[in-house]
């Protein structure tokens, strides 16, 4: 097959939100695309009408592109020019609820051929099937019985109005299938039995066709030449290949990916955490760090060691045939790794764009800052940054430079045992004596200055010396740099943010 025959999609249902275990079946179609040189398609799958939504279509669209992930051919993106009901591609309707009349003259073609029956067995006759067989340790599947039925009794049973469902003629053969990831695959007919293709209306209306038959139906139509899709949807394919079949269209490859487990070795879900994008997001997860975890649960690169990928990178690695059907198990801590790294690979002027909100009335509103104003946040943001693993971090770790309550710095337990020390009540003392001698800016090497004296004159050093100054500056006994952060908080006291400046500080923490 050459790379421009790959055509593959990603077909969700806008019944929620876009979770990890979709995201990533997203990914793997679109890397694979990219990698082939395909067309990676999005399709909407919103025939359940009670529970498909607008807001939650508009929003797995919107999770898609924040993760770089655009589509070839779909729907348009909601987005300013480009209306939700725009198209792009010549296989469309990209939406099941408007390929309605192409799946019920699909229908009536099979019916005429005879590859399909009417099935006009009630809910209570299939129950009463089921509780049979069950008894009878048979496995549970249709009997077959309205296959058996003449042509003349099909005809007065519609004429008498009693409501049908339509369903496929399985034939005697195994179905068949090739599985990147498991290898071939083998079904026997009797373990699918005559599935449903369209279900039956108990109003006298269309009946609805289920998910099976025209997620075939539009896979085949759209060309599809790969189905990369999770393995709960094993069961699913041999009904599938069967109405390949019974069509004569060609059957694709597919590749079932395996399921991601929470640490408890459990289906991942809400009660592990965050599971949807648009959560990750709002937590402070860069999206080139999801996707780069998202690629590494179920595969590997080559050398079985690299981790770190761009999506450019990610593209070039990529290939199905090394993913595993193992489960998969989330760790935060590993994604929390790679979420650092990418911090730290990002521009401080768009980290500080992405957290700006976070800061709430410490900071003006972005359009109304200055220049000066944005660069000292960039600065804020690289001093910070590092240190954090989440992007929500940031404005808490931040808190100190804008100010903090003496009184609740004191009463931290961690620095009560600091400044209960001799030693730190005679360093503060020396240090609010120099901040009365000295009103010049204080800058890193005047600071410096200050704490060669202060070591000189109490003979107190490392960190007896250096944690009660910390407090007396930050409200904390840890943090960055002073030679960094100084510079920071004088700017940000002269740029008239309302952050007090190094003399403030002493002269509230010490009462000079």
């Amino acid at each position: 097959m050459t790379s421009e025959e790959v055509r593959v999609r990603f077909a969700p249902s806008p019944t929620g939100l876009l979770h990890v275990g979709n995201a990533r079946t997203a990914l793997y179609n679109w890397l694979f695309a990219r990698r082939m040189g395909g067309k990676f398609l999005l399709r909407i799958e919103d025939t359940d009408v009670e529970r498909s939504e607008t807001r939650y279509e508009a929003q797995l669209m919107e999770d898609l592109q924040w993760l770089g992930l655009e589509w070839d051919e779909g729907p348009g993106t909601g987005r300013a020019g480009d209306p939700l009901e725009n198209e792009r591609g010549a296989y469309g309707p990209y939406r099941q609820s408007e390929r309605q009349s192409t799946y019920a003259g699909l229908t009536q073609k099979l019916l005429d051929e005879d590859k399909a029956y009417r099935c006009f067995c009630s809910p209570e006759d299939l129950m009463a099937e089921h509780h049979l067989a069950v008894q009878e340790h048979r496995p549970q599947v249709y009997s077959g019985r309205c296959r058996r039925l003449s042509r003349e009794e099909v005809e007065q049973r519609i004429a008498a109005g009693m409501p049908f469902a339509v369903r496929l003629k399985i034939g005697d053969e195994p179905l068949r299938f090739h599985d990147i990831v498991r290898g071939p695959v083998e079904f026997a007919p009797e373990a699918v039995s005559d599935p449903i293709l369209v279900r039956s209306a108990q109003n006298g209306g269309p009946g609805m066709p289920v998910y099976n038959y025209v997620v075939t139906i539009d896979d085949a139509l759209m060309q599809i030449t790969h189905v990369i899709r999770g393995d709960d949807h094993i069961s699913n394919t041999p009904k599938q290949v069967a109405i390949y079949r019974a069509f004569g269209w060609p059957v694709p490859e597919f590749a079932h990916l395996s399921t991601i487990l929470g640490a408890d070795r459990e289906r991942l879900s809400k009660r592990h955490g965050a599971t949807s994008i648009a959560s990750f997001r709002e937590m402070g997860y860069l999206p080139e760090a999801l996707v780069n975890y998202l690629a590494l649960l179920g595969w590997g690169a080559e050398d079985g060691k690299t981790e770190t990928f761009t999506l450019a990178e990610l593209v070039h690695a990529f290939k199905l045939e090394r993913v595993t059907p193992s489960p998969a198990v989330f760790d935060f801590d590993k994604l929390n790794w790679l979420n650092r790294h990418a911090i730290k690979q990002t521009p401080s002027s768009r980290i500080a764009d992405l957290v700006w909100a976070s800061f709430g009335e410490r900071l003006p509103a972005r359009a109304d800052a200055s220049e000066a104003v944005h660069a000292w946040v960039a600065r804020l943001v690289e001093l910070i940054a590092p240190s954090v693993d989440k992007l929500d971090e940031l404005a808490p770790k931040a808190a100190c430079v804008f100010g903090f309550d003496p009184d609740a710095a004191r009463a931290l337990p961690e620095n009560h045992a600091v400044l209960a020390a001799d030693s730190a009540r005679i360093v503060l003392a020396e240090l609010a004596d120099r901040v009365r001698t000295n009103s010049a800016k204080v800058t890193p090497e005047l600071f410096k200055s200050w704490m060669n004296e202060m070591k000189a004159v109490t003979k107190v050093k490392g960190k007896e010396l250096f944690h009660p100054v910390r407090i007396a500056l930050t409200g904390v006994h840890s943090g960055p740099e002073f030679d960094k952060l100084l510079p920071l908080i004088e700017d940000g006291a002269e740029l008239g943010l309302g952050i007090p400046c190094v003399h403030e500080r002493v002269e509230r923490f010490v009462g000079v």
